[in-house]
């Protein structure tokens, strides 16, 4: 079974981004990158199915930058066989130009499963592993926590609000991971090394002219100062005064 798992680098959410002097970006000085966690979270899941299904091949799909070759590195130590690494170091915020260089190159692999996070934790988009599955005229189940794969179907569990859908379907198909109840297992230094080895094949992408473009970014406005009305069960009924009459919450 061959396996596809695209991944993207994001900020660390730890780390607090600053706006560029442009207005229109992130300032990358002092930020450090990793793997999307929708995106580590769809790499396990490929991992798990992998060893349930002898034979089975995964090949990563990076759209990352030329320094981020760690992150593909990491990825293929926890699992992956091999990689194609798309080298850009601007990759436009729109999700149909980037969706369409992904699509353009998984569509040589005749994958039977295709995987991503359900959004990277940049932009939240939610977009691009369903525009892939259009443009390559594939089903596609999105938000989905893990997998089961017998007699050549596969059963895919998709949480909702009071309840789990679950969806058998026959490959080829596109998932988008959402998380499951696996743990993203940590790579050993020997999987680190031996990850040096593995072929990554590299590649330009062609973006087509953007039908969307950033304006303006923005920090969100400041929260007012807290207003202490007291101590003790005697402020109780000043509270609720101006929960009511300022506040309006009750």
């Amino acid at each position: 079974m061959k396996i596809a798992v695209c991944i993207k680098q994001v900020p660390d959410t730890s780390v607090r981004v600053k706006i560029a002097p442009d207005g229109k970006s992130i300032d990358a000085a002092g930020v450090e990158h990793v793997i999307n966690p929708y995106d580590e979270y769809a790499l396990e899941e490929a991992v798990r199915l992998k060893e349930q299904v002898a034979g089975s091949e995964i090949t990563l799909v990076s759209l990352v930058p030329d320094k981020a070759q760690q992150i593909v590195l990491k990825a293929l130590a926890i699992g992956a066989d091999k990689a194609v690494h798309i080298k850009a170091d601007n990759v436009p915020n729109d999700s149909l130009a980037v969706a369409k260089v992904l699509a353009e190159e998984l569509k040589l692999g005749s994958y039977d499963m295709i995987f991503f996070g359900k959004k990277a934790v940049d932009y939240d988009n939610h977009q691009v592993g369903a525009i892939v599955a259009e443009i390559l005229n594939l089903p596609c189940i999105t938000g989905c926590t893990h997998y089961e794969y017998s007699g050549g179907k596969i059963t895919a569990y998709r949480e909702i609000e009071g309840g789990v859908e679950v969806y058998e379907v026959v490959p080829p198909v596109v998932f988008t991971q959402e998380k499951g109840p696996h743990e993203v297992r940590y790579p050993q230094l020997r999987e680190l090394m031996a990850a040096r080895k593995k072929p990554i094949a590299t590649k330009q992408p062609n973006f087509s002219a953007p039908i969307m473009q950033t304006v303006e970014l923005s920090y969100p406005p400041p929260r007012p100062a807290g207003k202490i009305v007291g101590k003790g069960v005697e402020a109780v009924p000043e509270l609720v005064r101006l929960l009511r009459e300022e506040a309006k919450v009750i």
